[in-house]
């Protein structure tokens, strides 16, 4: 498993070098990117396709391949393999038939985003890209947004928009967050704001480049209690979505960074005048 650069090529390891050059064979998602990354270094190691479509299919091979000796390596198309790339079944499948798994670690666009955001960096829950359709997404959101603590998420250029705007939705429009661009490469850049900031910067940007989002905790118990009428706004507004009572209270829970005890109490107080 060799980790990769993810903007500047200076970053990879010399090890990693070495092994890409030793193997028989590197597998990628896109053989196309690998090629002028082994081609840049002059490796000239043979390059197979491994990708969602076909890993399932490709496994069994590739076990054959690994039992009679050979030596194959693993690279995503920038970074750390695995971490939303192709790869988990046949790292899998290795350990089940007891062979051997070694890592090369090396860049991250995750970590690195993490450790340059400015935002709590412990504990973080690193959520790859999210669903492409409106409804996965809200979901994917919804449970994302139960979470406590720093969130880390691959966001598509082409939805750059409509991903930052669903997040500031589901996980809290007043929540610090970081969104960070062409990470080591000559036009890195950060932006930060509240998610509402940064959803209202992105729908006048052109977006360019990859872009990772870093999503700080809920605000803490310290945090001023919102008023019952803005308690109810929220729940009202949950429950518009088509959500039932319990998925609307933990929804607008979350919109107004208190926990479902504070909202109900919240409501209730209102409801009582």
């Amino acid at each position: 498993m060799v980790a990769t650069p993810i903007g500047n090529l200076g970053d990879i390891s010399p090890r990693a070098r070495e092994v890409l050059g030793e193997v028989r064979v590197v597998l990628a998602e896109d053989t196309r990117r690998v090629r002028k990354l082994l081609s840049h270094f002059a490796i000239r190691t043979a390059v197979r396709s491994l990708h969602e479509h076909n890993e399932a299919r490709e496994v069994p091979r590739l076990l054959a391949e690994l039992d009679a000796g050979s030596n194959l390596a693993l690279v995503s198309d920038a970074g750390t393999p695995l971490l939303a790339d192709p790869g988990y079944r046949l790292v899998r499948a290795c350990r089940e038939h007891g062979i051997p798994v070694l890592t090369v670690p090396g860049p991250s666009a995750a970590t690195a985003a993490v450790a340059v955001s400015g935002l709590p960096p412990v504990p973080f829950t690193f959520a790859g890209f999210l669903p492409a359709k409106g409804g996965a997404r809200r979901a994917a959101l919804d449970a994302l947004g139960s979470l406590p603590h720093t969130l880390v998420l691959f966001v598509s250029p082409h939805r750059l928009a409509a991903e930052l705007a669903a997040c500031a939705s589901h996980l809290g429009q007043a929540r610090e967050a970081a969104l960070l661009a062409e990470l080591t490469k000559v036009h890195e850049r950060c932006v930060r704001g509240t998610l509402t900031e940064l959803a209202v910067w992105a729908a006048g940007a052109q977006p360019r480049g990859e872009y990772t989002l870093v999503v700080g905790p809920p605000p803490t118990a310290a945090t001023p209690s919102p008023s019952p009428e803005a308690a109810r706004a929220a729940v009202d507004e949950a429950a518009a979505r088509g959500l039932d009572r319990a998925a609307a209270l933990r929804a607008a829970a979350r919109a107004i960074g208190v926990t479902r005890r504070q909202l109900y109490a919240l409501v209730t107080r209102r409801d009582s005048r």
